[in-house]
């Protein structure tokens, strides 16, 4: 029974995360996890990078849904790159019955002119999609089972989910208005979960930090701190010492001269100095409050064998 446990419970997952901390890697993972035993989920990504679809080795992604991974058990995964100015054709036809005259703007330049005078439009467009998929029912049934945001990084992560007082600014009433009040019921809704994902790093760790107490402070609701490329402890107990150094390439059959001894020496002091600020971070990061998931270093880097074993550690976390 226990592996039938529901670990992740919320059924919008958002993945956000300083550049370069691997959150879009972190994210497909996640989609394939939730995707496990039957299910179906959704990878979207709303930043134009078409990350997703370089991970896969895919054609770059048009707006639409498309399945990109099987999963065993039947489970599938489809992703999303969702465009601003197509959700802003959807939206004014959905809400304007605008049709041809909506693709009328396009040509003229008018979308791209209203995304970039109101920038809070284009986030409630492109979180207002994802409302949409996460919320979608078919014949009595949700179409999806989970949804999972490849966000903003955590410098906008904010900004990006707090569209009501992006958007108060430009409309009083009306669609617009209702959309963006909608996103935000939902965001802040036990539904909704925030992932940050991190490397065990200063700059990371504090980005990651100072983002939970945003979110926090937005009553955004936050998961799980994800740390990703943590590598095993080599070395411990505080110091090497030379003869010890020496001993033990003796005992390997290796010539233990003073050049190779002091090169190793000042290598074993360089690792254990970076082991003891790693520990320092882990223990800044589990003082936050929320769960902490650690993904290795995987030297091989990713394909769809990795990203499967780190769905698998996800899953189990």
């Amino acid at each position: 029974m226990g592996e039938h446990v529901n670990r992740w419970p919320a059924r919008l997952h958002v993945v956000t995360g300083k550049g370069g901390t691997g959150k879009t890697t972190v994210a497909a993972a996640l989609a394939l996890g939730l995707a496990a035993g039957g299910k179906r989920t959704l990878l979207v990504e709303v930043e134009g990078r078409q990350g997703i679809a370089q991970l896969f080795e895919l054609q770059p992604l048009p707006y639409k849904e498309l399945r990109i991974a099987q999963v065993a058990g039947g489970g599938d995964v489809r992703a999303l790159a969702v465009d601003p100015e197509e959700a802003l054709l959807e939206y004014l036809d959905m809400f304007y019955k605008l049709g041809a005259a909506g693709r009328a703007l396009r040509k003229i330049g008018a979308i791209d002119f209203a995304t970039t005078i109101a920038p809070g439009l284009r986030d409630v467009l492109l979180t207002g999609k994802v409302k949409e998929a996460t919320t979608r029912s078919h014949e009595g049934r949700r179409v999806y089972d989970a949804v999972v945001l490849d966000a903003p990084p955590t410098g906008r992560i904010g900004r990006f989910l707090n569209v009501t007082a992006e958007t108060a600014r430009l409309a009083k009433m009306g669609p617009i208005k209702t959309q963006s009040e909608g996103v935000a019921s939902l965001l802040r809704s036990p539904i909704s979960s925030v992932h940050v994902v991190t490397l065990l790093e200063e700059m990371p760790v504090q980005e990651t930090l100072d983002a939970i107490g945003e979110l926090t402070k937005l009553h955004i609701p936050v998961g799980r701190i994800i740390v990703n490329g943590a590598r095993p402890a080599l070395l411990t107990g505080g110091k090497v010492t030379k003869a010890q150094l020496k001993r033990g390439l003796g005992e390997a059959g290796l010539p233990g001269d003073t050049a190779t001894v002091t090169g190793l020496a000042a290598e074993a002091k360089a690792y254990l100095t970076r082991h003891d600020l790693e520990e320092s971070l882990r223990t800044e990061l589990a003082d936050a409050g929320h769960p902490v998931v650690e993904l290795p270093l995987l030297p091989g880097g990713i394909d769809r064998a990795a990203l499967d074993e780190m769905a698998s550690i996800l899953m189990r976390a």
